[in-house]
């Protein structure tokens, strides 16, 4: 037990130290996650300013300071408090003698690093996909996954307003996703990391763009704003599932974009009543009365 918690300990004040360094430029630049967070915010959002989609869509749209602390919630606050946590699940299988080569398919530390980065980034995008699919059509997750679709305008920083139990679910599903890879170097992974945060970011933003590699092979803001549209097919639970990459839409017939105004309504039935906090938000799920 005391190995555990020294690994919790030393996990939570590992990633704490890390972050401020982040903060005070104490770590490589490439590796910045901190600054390289905000940087590509502040381009991202001065696309929306210079090309809006929407025009009459304010700057500091509905909900921007709500979804602004939702990203910096998400990817620091939480990994701060979370890291012990998953430490300690590490120690725990590493008992059992499951480690990162233990379900490892291929091998591709012969390959070259650019096609190593490549292959990474495509089973992971995929695993995103599938479990965004399961988000949406299980009770369950979905009302966690309630927070993402309450956003009623939609701007870069939506991207990043989700309920913190999306990476518990997440987390476990894109690890297998990396031990079914052997020879890969988790410290490249930082490259898919900032490439994953620009599509993401831009996914969100009030910018039409959707032909060529945007339209079929990488996500773009029109798919993705008919993800979040109010009304969708009948019978269907989600469209567009994408997160970086649209191909899997388009290979399993989940690909949806009725017409390309951008002025549809955004959110699901009932989200008049949903909490408008982020507090509130965050309990929601928990409650047995909610679907």
């Amino acid at each position: 037990m005391e190995n555990y918690l020294d690994a919790f300990k030393n996990a939570f004040n590992g990633t704490l130290d890390w972050t401020w360094k982040s903060i005070i430029f104490d770590v490589p630049y490439y590796t910045n996650y901190f600054w390289g967070l905000i940087i590509i915010s502040l381009i991202v959002w001065g696309l929306e300013i210079a090309f809006p989609w929407r025009k009459n869509q304010a700057i500091f749209r509905k909900d921007f300071w709500l979804d602004a602390f939702y990203m910096f919630f998400n990817f620091f606050i939480f990994s701060i408090v979370i890291s012990g946590v998953y430490k300690v699940l590490g120690l725990f299988f590493g008992e059992f003698n499951i480690t990162s080569k233990s379900l490892a398919i291929i091998n591709i530390s012969e390959w070259r690093p650019w096609l190593q980065l490549l292959v990474f980034f495509i089973i992971l995008d995929f695993v995103q996909w599938f479990t965004h699919v399961l988000l949406h059509n299980y009770p369950l997750l979905w009302r966690f996954h309630k927070v993402h679709h309450s956003v009623k305008e939609m701007g870069f920083a939506a991207h990043l307003r989700y309920h913190w139990m999306e990476n518990i679910l997440y987390k476990p599903l894109k690890t297998f996703g990396v031990m079914l890879i052997g020879g890969f170097e988790p410290e490249q992974a930082f490259i898919v990391h900032f490439i994953t945060i620009v599509i993401g970011h831009f996914n969100h933003a009030n910018i039409k763009i959707t032909y060529g590699v945007f339209k079929y092979i990488l996500n773009n803001p029109v798919m993705h704003l008919y993800h979040h549209a109010y009304v969708l097919p009948k019978g269907k639970n989600g469209m567009n599932y994408g997160i970086s990459l649209s191909i899997w839409d388009y290979i399993f017939k989940t690909n949806y974009i009725p017409e390309d105004s951008g002025t549809i309504e955004l959110g699901f039935e009932g989200d008049e009543e949903f909490p408008k906090d982020f507090i509130h938000q965050n309990l929601y799920g928990f409650k047995k009365d909610n679907k």
